[in-house]
C-alpha cells in the first residue's frame, strides 16, 4: 500500500516536498523491478492463477499500472476506431487516460464527449454500424442508464467492448465494488467476463475484440473488473510489443455495415412473424462463443505466453466442499484453499471467469462430486430463492447423478472487505453443513443483526 500511495501522490502532483524527492528515488529503485523478468521462471500461475501459464520466452517489460491505466493502455493497442464514454467513479480514470491518449495524438481514434452513459452507448452503436472498432466504460448507475441500449447493442450485432468498473448500486448510495450493476444487465445478450487483476484486465480487452468480431459471434462484450480492487490498485502490468498485438488483432474490416455504395437497412420494425427468429440467431451466436473462445486464447498463448480459460479449477479432484466465485476475490478464496489443505482440509475453489455465456456442463462436470458447494455471491436477486450466480450454479447441476449441497453466501455487498479470515470461515461453514440435512440456502456472512 506504501507504494501505491507513493504513485498516487506522484500522478497528483505532490513530488515537491522534500520527502516526495527522497521517495522518487525508492520509486526509481522500484521500477528496476522490470529488469528481473528475465530472471522469472517460466512455470507457475501468474499472480496466483489469474492466467493459467506464463512464459518467458519473449522479452517481457513490466511497468507499474493501475487496472484502468491499464485498460486503457489495451484499448489504444487495441487499433479502436472510437471511444465514447461518460465519466462515473470508478471507472472514470479509464476515460480519462483514453482522452490523454487521443489528445497527446497516440491514438487517432475519435473522442466523442456526451451527457450521459445512455448516449455513450448508443453512440458506439452507430460507430459499430458504419464499420469502426467502438470502446466505451462504464460503472453502476451509469451502466444502469446503459440498459436500454445494451439490447440494442446486442440485438444489432455490434461487436463493441466495454470496460465495466463493477460497482454497488443506489440506494443508498455507495461508491465500492460489488457485481449489482452487471447482474442487472445478465440477460442483455452481452458477453461477460470478469477479470481477477489488472493484468487479465489488460489482456482481456484485446482477446474481447477478436471473440466479439468473429462472424460466428458478432456481439458485444464487456469485461468486468472489481471497483477500486482493480481498478486504482497498481501492479506490475507486462505489457505486449505493439508488433505483436497489430499482428494479433489488425483493424477491423466489417462486412456488413453502412455505407452508401452498398445500402443496408439496420434496426428495423419486427412484428410477431419474424421477432422469435432474430432471437433465435442471437442464442445460435452466444453458443458458438465456447469454440472461439478457446481458438482465441490459444492463439494469444502462443504469441504472448499467458493462457486463459473460461473457467479455473483449484483442488476439486479430491475436495469435499468447494468455492465458486468471480472476480478479484478468486485470489483470496485460491489462497485461503490451498493453506487448508496444507492443514488437511478437504477444501477447493472454482473460479468462473466466462460468466455468459455460462459454462453448465464444465461446471456440472467439476462439483457434481462434492458434498458441499459454496457460492459467493457479491450481488443479490431480491425475492429470488438464490443470488444470480448460484442460480446458475444450481441449474448446471440439475440433471446430475450426485446432488451436492448448495450454500449461497452473500459477502462483498457494497465493497466489504473479503479477508483471508473471512473465508476460512466460509469453508468451514461448508464443511460442517457437510455433516447435516439441507436444501439450498442463501446467508449472509458478517452482517450485523
Amino acid at each position: 500500500m506504501y507504494q501505491l500511495s507513493l504513485l498516487l501522490d506522484l500522478v497528483s502532483g505532490a513530488s515537491n516536498s522534500p520527502r516526495a524527492k527522497e521517495d522518487l528515488i525508492r520509486l526509481r529503485l522500484l521500477q528496476r523491478l522490470r529488469h528481473m523478468c528475465n530472471r522469472m521462471s517460466g512455470q507457475g500461475n501468474h499472480n496466483g492463477g489469474g492466467a493459467l501459464r506464463m512464459s518467458t520466452t519473449k522479452k517481457i517489460e513490466l511497468v507499474p499500472m493501475s487496472g484502468s491505466e491499464a485498460i486503457a493502455k489495451a484499448a489504444i493497442q487495441s487499433n479502436i476506431d472510437f471511444v465514447s464514454a461518460y465519466p462515473i467513479t470508478p471507472q472514470t480514470i479509464i476515460v480519462e487516460r483514453l482522452a490523454d491518449l487521443v489528445a497527446t495524438g497516440e491514438t487517432k481514434a475519435s473522442f466523442v464527449n456526451v451527457e450521459s452513459e445512455h448516449s455513450a452507448m448508443s453512440a458506439c452503436v452507430g460507430a459499430c454500424l458504419a464499420g469502426g472498432r467502438a470502446f466505451t466504460a462504464t460503472s453502476s448507475q451509469g451502466l444502469a442508464l446503459m440498459h436500454e441500449v445494451l439490447y440494442l447493442a446486442s440485438g444489432l450485432r455490434c461487436p463493441i467492448v466495454m470496460a465495466v468498473a463493477n460497482r454497488a448500486l443506489s440506494a443508498p448510495i455507495n461508491i465500492h465494488g460489488d457485481h449489482s450493476d452487471m447482474m442487472g444487465s445478465r440477460d442483455s445478450g452481452w458477453i461477460q467476463l470478469y477479470v481477477e487483476n489488472a493484468q487479465e484486465a489488460y489482456d482481456w480487452v484485446l482477446q474481447a475484440y477478436r471473440i466479439a468480431e468473429d462472424e460466428r459471434v458478432s456481439l458485444p462484450f464487456a469485461v468486468c473488473m472489481d471497483g477500486y480492487v482493480i481498478t486504482h490498485s497498481v501492479e506490475p502490468i507486462a505489457l505486449i510489443d505493439p508488433e505483436i498485438t497489430n499482428k494479433f488483432l489488425p483493424a477491423r474490416q466489417a462486412s456488413l455495415k453502412l455505407d452508401v455504395e452498398r445500402p443496408l437497412t439496420f434496426g428495423t420494425l419486427t412484428l410477431p412473424d419474424y421477432y422469435s427468429e432474430f432471437k433465435r440467431q442471437q442464442e445460435e451466436a452466444m453458443r458458438n462463443v465456447p469454440e472461439v473462445f478457446d481458438e482465441v486464447t490459444r492463439e494469444f498463448a502462443n504469441v504472448v505466453g499467458r493462457s486463459y480459460a473460461r473457467i479455473i479449477p483449484f483442488g476439486l479432484e479430491d475436495a469435499k466442499v468447494g468455492i465458486v466465485s468471480l472476480g478479484s476475490a478468486s485470489g483470496t478464496i485460491r489462497w485461503v484453499a490451498r493453506n487448508l489443505r496444507k492443514k488437511g482440509l478437504p477444501v477447493g475453489a472454482l473460479k468462473i471467469a466466462a460468466y455468459r455465456p455460462f459454462p453448465h456442463e464444465e461446471v456440472g462436470r467439476l462439483l457434481e462430486n462434492l458434498d458441499v458447494v459454496i457460492v459467493l455471491e457479491r450481488a443479490l436477486s431480491l425475492g429470488s430463492h438464490t443470488g444470480p450466480l448460484a442460480s446458475d450454479v444450481v441449474c448446471s447441476l440439475y440433471n446430475h447423478r450426485q446432488q451436492p449441497k448448495v450454500l449461497d453466501v452473500v459477502a462483498g455487498l457494497g465493497g466489504r472487505d473479503l479477508s483471508p479470515d473471512s473465508i476460512e470461515k466460509v469453508f468451514r461453514t461448508g464443511l460442517e453443513a457437510a455433516t447435516r440435512p439441507m436444501d439450498v440456502e442463501m446467508e449472509f456472512v458478517g452482517v450485523r443483526e
